[in-house]
């Protein structure tokens, strides 16, 4: 959960981790949308707002749009069998699976 972000070489990241997918494996990526709701709510609201995370943690340059990062692990080997959002429930405290993919999302891919 929300390493790839963090990665200088991502595609070399992504390779090096789909080299260890066996056939019939998965792979779950899941990290922080480039859309500025993303910036506003996981790098604005949660670094200097909330203070859940220490500030500067998050580069916004380094975020990345869904559909680069399944055009990366496509690139490295792999098959895409799902994108789905992950949204955090306020009123429950608690993190859910959502249909928005626009600040926290999840791609499955599969050897």
């Amino acid at each position: 959960m929300e390493v790839v972000e963090h990665v200088a070489d991502l595609r070399g990241y992504l390779a090096a981790c789909a080299g260890l997918i066996a056939p019939g494996g998965l792979m779950f990526v899941a990290t922080l949308n480039k859309t500025l709701k993303a910036l506003a709510l996981a790098k604005i609201g949660a670094e200097y707002v909330l203070g859940w995370l220490p500030r500067g943690t998050h580069d916004w340059n380094r975020f990345i749009d869904p559909k680069k990062l399944r055009a990366m692990l496509e690139d490295a080997g792999l098959n895409i069998l799902k994108t789905q959002g992950i949204a955090f429930d306020p009123l429950a405290w608690d993190w859910r699976l959502s249909r928005d993919t626009d600040v926290n999302y999840i791609v499955v891919a599969g050897r």
